[in-house]
């Protein structure tokens, strides 16, 4: 995100010294003084629109020259008109089918015999073999060599003929088709080359959408180039031939650049795609592919606008603009290559011993790469203006607007950094917290108090940074936060007044979470009479889930008093009444017996933290003499316990004779009455 909002507010930086550029001042009048920027950035930037909305020149100077050169063509067409008779017209129409038919048959018959040696060759076993190469012959012999040589019997041809339209319409459109076809076969050559494996099916898509596009981009910028030669426009002139190269210039550029757009996806498969081995072995390689593979077609669709733009203006300064979208390729992938082998350099290695202040270490790693990143992408800037003329370092230290617009931008970075390096450090920390020390195998798990405040103090620090940082950026772009923060006051004090329940709620949970009252996990029983599983804890309510599954949400300042049946440890009290006629020595071993099964339980003594405590007699009655003991267990471990204790004194009961359960006998109706 910082990277993006440091990129983003560099282009404004850039868009801004283009517009509002100053011109030199004059000997003869003097610079005006430069205003007084206010406003912060978006003051300054509104302040640069303006001045370059002053200065631009929106003139109709290439509409003007567009409609002198089509008033001009139009003249040379109506003086190509008149000059030619009617017997001259047909002379002329037989000179033009005479070389198209050249070439035509010249191309059908070797297209014809190249394609019967294709298949001749193709039947081998060596080349039934190795696919590719049968593949090339097929695009070679029927396409690519009639193509070559169909064009010299053409020129041949056309010297027995007399210069005319005719002729030089006829060699521009031989040289044109055997261009486009010859361009067509030998990229699908080239494409024919990656036919293997996982990039067949890319392959496969790109020989089904490029073969006619691509013809039709060759012939179109191969007719536009003869037709700017000298003896063609001599013939046609010169107005027509300029226009008539625009317009095929055009309409070349715009079918690539929508070929382009429709196999950005196929291309980057083969881009990208390599054997698993590579991949591997060759991180860095890959990652740098994969980026490629994502971004190929920018390059290729700006160098494609500029020269529309080119086309359009036809200019003298075409050529420099040329070479200025060259470096400006140049400069992008180099770039995106430097960007990526910092990436890899800067990529923890998994090799690495897992170390307590290894997280503090890839926060370093990532600060500075972070740091890097900026100054690459300022620098990409830097350079990219000094390719197309001007410089953004000159422009922040010397223009007024330039140092109002650096300012605000060093701020505002300055305090993205800064917010996002106190974000990172404290989420580390929490997050160490919440989990326990690596490479310790019995290492003591962070307590559910720990685990219950944590993200609640991490949600609260998320707040806090962003509304600090959203204020202090709005300050730097010129907006008054004065109203803001006034009336965020006001709003906090109503709030205050109006919810005095919300802030008890708060202020009493505040105090539960501090002091450990409640944890996550822990089964609790209010004083309301609810009753339950702690699931969840916010800063205002508590949630609970009872033993039927039901969830209850309780406020905080509802809660008077709290029983906490899930802390550290518990007991599994045992209370069992005989009859006067048992033998006590028979039921304290029974009750010890009962006791060490228990003991020696598998599944039940996971619950146990000691060994069975027999108090002996605790009291006697009507009924019979009450035995008492006790298992200390872990907190919700009593109730499995002291079921299988019942359920096995139970049964050792019912089979010993002289031990047996006292029973509430109810008196007589007669004892009664006496």
């Amino acid at each position: 995100m910082l990277r993006f909002l440091s990129t983003l507010l560099l282009g404004c930086l850039l868009s801004t010294h283009l517009l509002a550029a100053d011109p030199a001042p004059s000997e003869d009048q003097p610079a005006e003084p430069e205003p007084v920027l206010q406003g912060g950035l978006l003051g300054a930037l509104a302040d640069g629109l303006d001045s370059a909305a002053r200065q631009m020149d929106l003139d109709a100077h290439l509409v003007d020259a567009w409609r002198l050169r089509t008033d001009r063509a139009a003249q040379e067409v109506e003086r190509l008109v008149d000059r030619h008779s009617a017997s001259d017209s047909l002379h002329l129409a037989g000179n033009f089918l005479l070389l198209t038919l050249t070439w035509g048959a010249a191309f059908g018959l070797l297209g014809g015999g190249g394609r019967w040696v294709a298949k001749r060759v193709s039947r081998r076993p060596w080349l039934r073999e190795h696919k590719r190469v049968s593949g090339l012959l097929g695009y070679l012999l029927p396409y690519t060599l009639p193509a070559l040589a169909s064009l010299p019997v053409t020129l041949y041809v056309s010297r027995f003929l007399d210069p005319s339209v005719a002729r030089a319409l006829g060699l521009s459109l031989a040289y044109a088709t055997s261009s486009g076809l010859f361009s067509t076969s030998i990229i699908l050559c080239l494409i024919t080359l990656f036919d293997a494996g996982h990039k067949r099916p890319a392959v496969a898509v790109i020989k089904r959408l490029a073969p006619r596009p691509l013809f039709l981009i060759g012939f179109l910028a191969a007719w536009s180039d003869a037709l700017t030669s000298p003896q063609i426009a001599r013939q046609l002139g010169g107005n027509i031939t300029a226009s008539v190269a625009v317009v095929t210039g055009l309409t070349a550029t715009f079918i690539f650049a929508s070929l382009v757009i429709r196999l950005r996806r196929p291309v980057a498969h083969l881009i990208r795609n390599r054997a698993y081995k590579d991949r591997v072995q060759h991180r860095a390689v890959q990652e740098t592919l994969r980026i490629f593979s994502t971004l190929w077609y920018l390059p290729i669709l700006l160098m494609i606008l500029v020269s529309a733009v080119n086309l359009v203006g036809a200019g003298a300064e075409s050529q420099k603009a040329l070479q200025n979208a060259l470096l400006t390729t140049v400069l992008l992938v180099s770039t995106l290559f430097l960007s990526t082998l910092l990436q890899h350099l800067l990529a923890p290695r998994e090799s690495d011993p897992a170390q307590r202040v290894r997280p503090y270490k890839e926060l370093l790693r990532s600060l500075a790469h972070a740091l890097l990143r900026i100054a690459m992408a300022v620098a990409f800037i830097e350079l990219l203006g000094r390719i197309w003329g001007f410089s953004v370092i000159d422009f922040a230290l010397s223009n007024r607007l330039g140092q109002a617009i650096s300012n605000s931008l060093s701020s505002i970075g300055l305090i993205l950094l800064v917010t996002w390096l106190l974000w990172v450090v404290l989420d580390t920390a929490i997050q160490e917290a919440l989990k326990p020390a690596a490479g310790r195998r019995n290492a003591r798990q962070p307590s559910t108090r720990v685990r219950t405040i944590l993200p609640m103090l991490r949600n609260a620090i998320k707040v806090i940074l962003i509304v600090i940082c959203t204020i202090t950026t709005m300050a730097n772009l010129g907006i008054n936060v004065a109203p803001l923060l006034a009336g965020a006051g006001v709003i906090g004090l109503a709030i205050g007044f109006g919810s005095q329940q919300l802030v008890q709620d708060v202020i009493t949970g505040l105090f539960i979470l501090i002091e450990d009252t409640i944890s996550i996990g822990d089964w609790v029983v209010l004083d309301s009479g609810h009753a339950g599983t702690v699931e969840s804890l916010t800063i205002r309510t508590l949630r609970l889930r009872d033993g039927k599954g039901f969830v209850h949400s309780v406020p905080f300042g509802q809660i008077k008093a709290v029983t906490n049946q899930s802390r550290q440890f518990a007991y599994a009290f045992f209370s069992v009444q005989f009859t006067y006629d048992s033998d006590v020595d028979a039921s304290l071993a029974l009750i010890h017996e009962v006791g060490q099964s228990i003991s020696e339980d598998p599944l039940l003594r996971i619950n146990l933290q000691g060994p069975l405590q027999v108090f002996g007699v605790d009291r006697m009655d009507l009924n019979g003499f009450v035995l008492t003991a006790q298992f200390r267990t872990i907190s919700g471990g009593q109730y499995a316990v002291s079921r299988a204790f019942n359920e096995r004194l139970k049964k050792r009961v019912d089979q010993t004779e002289n031990v047996s359960f006292a029973q509430v006998y109810p008196l007589p109706v007669q004892a009664l009455g006496a």
